[in-house]
C-alpha cells in the first residue's frame, strides 16, 4: 500500500485481487482498486467505513482533490474507500485494447458477463472483510452505483450498516424496453425546457445538425459525427450545469472559411470529448445489460424504442420547422461505428445484445423484509433514472426513505456539495 497526502486527506492506495468468476474462486485472477480517503486529523482514528460506488457502467470512482463536495462531509466521520468497480479506473481494464486478449469476440462477451452489479457486490463483500476485518459498512452509490447498492440489499445485506443512494433506484421488473419508453419522453421534456431557458439554440442545433446530413465531419480522434450522434449531446441535459454548457457549445458552432461556412475545430474537439467513450467503454458495452433479467435478449432496446418516437428522428424533423430534440440516456448499435474506441468492439457488442441468459439481479420478497437503513435520494424527472420507477422500488423495500427533490439534477451529490449526503444520513438515522 502507498499513502501520500492532499490538502486536508491522508490517501491510501489499495489493490484487491478477486476472482474473475465467483462462482469459481480458484479460477482466474483480476485486479479491483480503491482509494482511501481519511481526514488528515483522523488519519490514526478507528472511524467505520463508507464505500463509493460511482454512476456508470463503466467509471471509475471520481478523482478528488482535497475533501471536496460529499467527500468533505463524508470523511467527518468515515473510512472512505472510492472504488474503481471491476473493469474501470486503476482496476483490471476492459477496453478496445485489452478485450482483444481474451480471443473472439464470443470470449469477449463471455467474459464481460462478469462486469454486471452482482459481480461488482461480491467483490465488495471480499474487500469489505479484508479492510474491516468483517465489520459492517456504509455503501453510497451514485446512479448505477445505487442499482449496486440495491443488489447488494438483495443478496448481501449482511455486510451493510447503511445504504445511501443518490439517483439510482432501479425498478426491479422492467425490462430494456420498458425502461427507454419512459426515457424517450423525459429526453424530450429536457430538450424542450433547454429551448425553453435558450430559444436562440432552436436555430443553432437545426443548422449545425442539416449541416452534418450534408457533411458528415470526421472528429481529431476518427470518430464520425453525425446528425444522430450530435443529437447525443443531450445527455448534458441531465446534469445540473449541462443545459449552460450545451449552449455555450452551440452558440460558436461556426466559422468562415474559404469553403464556406464549417463547424469550428473548437467545437468539434469539445464536442469529441463529450462524445467519446475511449475513458468509459463498458457504458457503451453494457449499458442495457444493466436491465437485462432472466431469458429474453435486450436487442438493441433503445435503437427499437427510438422508431416508436419520430420526433427524434432528425431527417424528419429536418424536413419541417420542429426544433431538433437531443438524445442522450441510450446507446445504440452506431455508436459502435461513428466511435473509434468503439468499432473494433462491435461484434462484441451485438453479442451481447442477443444473449439471453442473463441472472435475475434483484430479489424482491428480501427487500421486503429489508432491516438494513436505506435513504435515497429522488430527483424529480431524472433523465438517466425514471422517477416513477424508483419510487416504486422505494415503496418495495423495507424502511427505505427517500428525499424527492427538483433542486438537483442527476449529479446532485456532487452539485449539491455536503448538503445532499448530510440530507440522506439524517433520514437513514431517523434524525429527520
Amino acid at each position: 500500500m502507498t499513502s501520500y497526502r492532499q490538502p486536508g486527506l491522508v490517501l491510501t492506495d489499495h489493490r484487491f485481487t478477486v476472482p474473475l468468476d465467483h462462482a469459481r474462486p480458484e479460477g482466474e485472477q483480476i485486479e479491483v482498486y480503491g482509494r482511501e480517503a481519511v481526514a488528515s486529523d483522523k488519519a490514526g482514528a478507528d472511524l467505520p467505513w463508507l464505500v463509493y460506488l460511482e454512476g456508470g457502467p463503466g467509471f471509475g470512482a471520481r478523482r478528488f482533490i482535497g475533501p471536496r463536495a460529499w467527500l468533505g462531509r463524508a470523511v467527518q466521520e468515515f473510512r472512505v474507500l472510492l472504488l474503481d468497480q471491476r473493469g474501470t479506473g486503476n482496476s483490471t481494464p476492459a477496453n478496445r485494447q485489452t478485450l482483444p486478449l481474451r480471443g473472439t469476440p464470443s470470449r469477449q462477451a463471455d467474459y464481460l458477463t462478469h462486469f454486471r452489479a452482482d459481480s461488482i457486490v461480491k467483490d465488495c463483500e471480499l474487500i469489505r472483510r479484508r479492510l474491516t476485518g468483517g465489520a459492517r459498512w456504509t455503501v453510497l452509490g451514485q446512479s448505477f452505483g445505487g442499482f449496486c447498492a440495491t443488489h447488494y440489499l438483495s443478496t448481501a445485506p449482511e455486510g451493510l450498516n447503511t445504504v445511501l443512494v443518490t439517483g439510482g433506484l432501479p425498478s426491479l421488473y422492467a425490462t430494456a424496453d420498458e425502461v427507454y419508453r419512459t426515457a424517450f419522453p423525459r429526453m424530450r421534456r429536457k430538450a424542450e425546457a433547454h429551448y425553453a431557458r435558450y430559444p436562440q439554440d432552436v436555430e443553432r442545433a437545426r443548422r449545425i445538425a442539416a449541416h452534418l446530413m450534408e457533411h458528415p465531419v470526421t472528429l481529431p480522434n476518427g470518430g464520425l459525427l453525425t446528425p444522430r450522434s450530435f443529437q447525443s449531446l443531450g445527455s448534458l441535459l441531465g446534469t445540473g450545469e449541462g443545459t449552460h454548457q450545451l449552449h455555450h457549445l452551440l452558440e460558436d458552432a461556426f466559422v468562415p472559411t474559404l469553403g464556406g461556412p464549417a463547424l469550428s475545430d473548437a467545437f468539434l474537439e469539445n464536442a469529441q470529448a463529450l462524445l467519446s467513450y475511449a475513458g468509459h467503454p463498458l457504458y457503451a458495452l453494457l449499458h442495457e445489460a444493466c436491465y437485462a433479467q432472466g431469458q429474453t435478449p435486450t436487442a438493441w432496446a433503445a435503437e427499437r424504442v427510438r422508431a416508436e418516437f419520430p420526433a427524434f428522428d432528425p431527417e424528419k424533423t429536418l424536413a419541417g420547422d420542429d426544433p431538433l430534440l437531443f438524445t442522450g440516456e441510450a446507446v445504440h448499435p452506431w455508436h459502435f461505428e461513428t466511435d473509434p474506441a468503439l468499432r473494433p468492439l462491435c461484434e462484441t457488442a451485438h453479442l451481447l445484445a442477443e444473449r439471453a441468459d442473463w441472472t435475475p439481479l434483484y430479489d424482491p420478497a428480501r427487500l421486503a423484509a429489508n432491516e438494513v437503513p436505506v435513504a435515497a435520494a429522488v430527483y424529480h424527472d431524472d433523465l438517466y433514472v425514471d422517477t416513477a420507477h424508483s419510487l416504486e422500488t422505494a415503496r418495495a423495500v423495507r424502511g427505505l426513505r427517500t428525499w424527492v427533490t427538483d433542486e438537483f439534477e442527476h449529479d446532485g451529490v456532487r452539485a449539491g456539495g455536503p448538503r445532499v449526503l448530510d440530507r440522506l444520513l439524517a433520514l437513514a438515522r431517523g434524525e429527520i
